[in-house]
């Protein structure tokens, strides 16, 4: 836990404090060689005295994490307004790893990266539309830790724990809550016999809460579980630990993953100011483990809602091997409307986007509908009508052309 000394006012880092979750083994760690420099600046500014061999253990950035904004206070000599009577009884805790927090200007709270991780006013306040579980995931639930929505495939929540909790999580009704964050083995024994009993069942989607902050044992064990299933043809992964924590994703856990096979990574990407050399070592590494990397992003009011930001954060995620795949809106959990964009606006940036960059690069923007309608994509309007059996396109540019669309008749 990050503390400050007050007795000789200088700050200091607790390297005692314990993992919230049972130590996973330890593993070789991203190379210390590899750093930015505004990592490497924060280091000299805040914490001189610790090793790279300290720095790069994943172990010790969960240990050493922010929770507390009196802590950002005092270390980073700011003031964080989050007054108000709170209405949110959702309301995440903070937690951030050091790593993350280097990259972060806490000078500036229009800092995107400050807007997205630090707690505000705005979370306390309840708005027309908003509820707990938008999404009813809870009413798709026919075991603990199944969401069963789509015919094919389930979602399968292995933790509620976030090495970096992000403040619009559409989960925060069930993410860092105790009940529902940490899981034995045995917890999901209900879990693997629906999927199991479910033939129709080719898809698993493990999430949480963030899976690669397991230990690589209790994560494997899931992994063989699943394998072992006949009709289970795919498992996913939807994580943030590449951008927030990039010291986990060792050589050790690429191999492991790498088993696994076909398993594909959903990584949440926010902005551009996210894409690091470490990350951009973590990426490679999965990518090279054979491991298909995927983007999901969510559109957040004032943090990545114009399109330079979002055109520089979808080359750079292909610069590390990331395909952009979902732009999410933002789902209206409880204390999200000072994070939620007009849908105009999003169809703003993918028009924005297309036919001025590459279609690797464009994601699919998507509402995820409240109600449990599950992901609905919405497009710009490109189709004009129809004269005299044309077809009437506008392109990207704005100019009309014709297709002849007569074959069916």
């Amino acid at each position: 836990m990050l503390e400050s000394n007050d007795q000789t006012d200088s700050l200091i880092i607790d390297r005692e404090a314990l993992l919230e979750e049972e130590p996973p083994s330890k593993v070789a760690s991203v190379s210390s060689r590899v750093r930015n420099d505004k990592t490497r600046k924060f280091r000299q500014e805040y914490i001189p005295g610790i090793t790279d061999e300290e720095w790069n253990d994943w172990h010790w950035q969960i240990r050493n994490s922010f929770k507390k904004l009196s802590q950002l206070e005092k270390f980073f000599g700011i003031k964080i307004n989050q007054t108000g009577t709170n209405q949110n009884k959702d309301l995440l805790p903070l937690r951030i790893t050091p790593y993350y927090a280097s990259l972060i200007d806490f000078s500036n709270p229009d800092d995107p990266l400050f807007k997205s991780v630090v707690p505000s006013a705005g979370e306390l306040q309840l708005n027309k539309g908003e509820s707990s579980d938008p999404l009813h995931e809870e009413e798709d639930c026919p075991v603990k830790n199944i969401v069963h929505r789509y015919p094919d495939r389930v979602l399968f929540l292995i933790t509620g724990f976030c090495s970096t909790y992000c403040r619009y999580c559409t989960r925060s009704h069930m993410v860092a809550k105790s009940e529902k964050s940490h899981f034995g083995l045995r917890d999901f024994d209900e879990a693997f016999k629906y999927i199991e009993s479910h033939t129709e069942i080719r898809d698993v989607l493990l999430s949480g809460g963030d899976p690669l902050t397991l230990g690589e044992e209790k994560l494997e064990h899931i992994l063989n579980r699943l394998r072992n299933i006949p009709h289970v043809e795919i498992i996913r992964i939807g994580t943030k630990v590449p951008v927030v924590l990039p010291q986990r994703i060792t050589a050790n856990l690429a191999k492991m993953l790498s088993r696994y096979h076909p398993l594909y990574l959903s990584i949440h990407f926010t902005h551009p100011n996210e894409i690091t050399n470490e990350v951009k070592t973590a990426c490679e590494r999965l990518a090279n483990a054979g491991i298909p990397l995927g983007s999901q992003t969510v559109l957040l009011k004032g943090i990545n809602d114009n399109i330079s930001a979002m055109k520089s954060l979808v080359h750079g995620l292909l610069k590390v091997r990331v395909r952009p795949y979902y732009l999410y809106q933002c789902d209206p959990i409880l204390g999200s409307a000072h994070f939620r964009t007009s849908v105009t606006k999003g169809l703003e940036i993918i028009k924005g986007l297309r036919g001025h960059t590459t279609g690797y690069a464009i994601p699919t923007y998507v509402i995820d509908a409240p109600g449990g309608g599950g992901k609905i994509p919405v497009l710009p309007d490109y189709n004009k009508g129809y004269e005299d059996n044309d077809l009437l396109l506008e392109s990207y540019n704005g100019k009309t052309y014709r297709y002849p669309d007569y074959c069916n008749e």
